[in-house]
């Protein structure tokens, strides 16, 4: 058995590779016909629902690392099954969503849920402190792209929905105040035809946490009200340290600008860093 430094290093090592497979064929990716159908719709879908605006509601979309149907050098196949979460290098992994998040002294775990074959688990965790709820979904490997698409169809408020906990509606995807991302940068594999322009005027703040997530997501959301609290513009481990300081800094609203240096401290410490290369890579807007 790997004793946990080896295990770690492991990690680190394959986050920093993950981005980096230039001799990655598209034509791998399964056939539309082939792909297992989910049993509900997640492009531009509004439920027009009343729901608690008093709660604020912080969406997380991960998109497990998946050796086979993402264009990243192969990590280790126990961190690399798209379509397992508990031990995937974005979820169940040292410093993955779930993971951190459930060790965290922040947030309590009230249910974790399979949705279908796209969303394989949702998390929903309340603040112990403060009235904010985080929904946290790992999609399918194999539904980056899917996952791509909630994330900017939610940004730009085309995607909306509810969620019911213990007889409390909250607002989700485009309803919530901030949604985030982790994972491989889908934007390098494939183009999205779809238009993510925002109709209802709302602006929300989102974080893309992805290799070079600054340069292949802007262009998609240009035509977005969005406020961007932090992206990236080089290779980066997408770990969830860095959203859960960054997370600290906006529920104490604090400014873009001191919620990327907490976020910049976090992946300092981690990645045994400097400061201002951790500035560099993390910024906002």
């Amino acid at each position: 058995m790997l004793n946990r430094c080896t295990y770690l290093c492991i990690i680190l090592f394959s986050f920093m590779l993950s981005c980096k497979n230039n001799d990655y064929n598209k034509e791998e990716n399964p056939k539309k016909e082939e792909l297992e159908q989910p049993t509900s719709a997640y492009v531009e879908t509004v439920r027009e629902i009343e729901f608690d605006s008093e709660s604020k509601v912080i969406h997380s979309v991960v998109a497990l690392c998946d050796n086979k149907y993402q264009g990243i050098a192969p990590v280790p196949s126990f961190l690399g099954n798209g379509q397992e979460t508990k031990s995937n290098l974005y979820w169940g992994a040292s410093y993955g969503l779930k993971t951190t998040f459930k060790k965290s002294l922040e947030w309590n775990l009230l249910r974790s849920e399979f949705i279908d074959s796209v969303i394989l688990e949702r998390l929903i965790f309340k603040h112990k402190t403060k009235n904010c709820y985080l929904i946290a979904d790992a999609y399918n490997g194999r539904h980056i792209k899917k996952a791509t698409e909630f994330l900017l169809g939610s940004a730009s408020g085309k995607i909306k929905d509810t969620l019911v906990i213990n007889n409390q509606t909250i607002g989700i995807a485009g309803n919530s105040e901030l949604i985030t991302y982790q994972g491989h940068n889908g934007l390098m594999d494939f183009n999205l035809d779809k238009n993510f322009e925002t109709l209802d005027g709302k602006n929300r703040d989102i974080i893309i946490l992805a290799c070079y997530s600054k340069y292949y997501f802007e262009p998609a959301l240009k035509d977005c009200k969005v406020n961007n609290l932090i992206w990236t513009t080089g290779l980066m481990a997408p770990e969830s340290y860095i959203l859960d300081s960054a997370i600290k800094g906006y529920l104490n609203s604090e400014s873009n600008d001191e919620i990327t240096n907490r976020a910049a401290e976090s992946y300092k410490k981690y990645q045994k860093c400097s400061f201002k290369t951790a500035k560099n890579l993390l910024v906002s807007n």
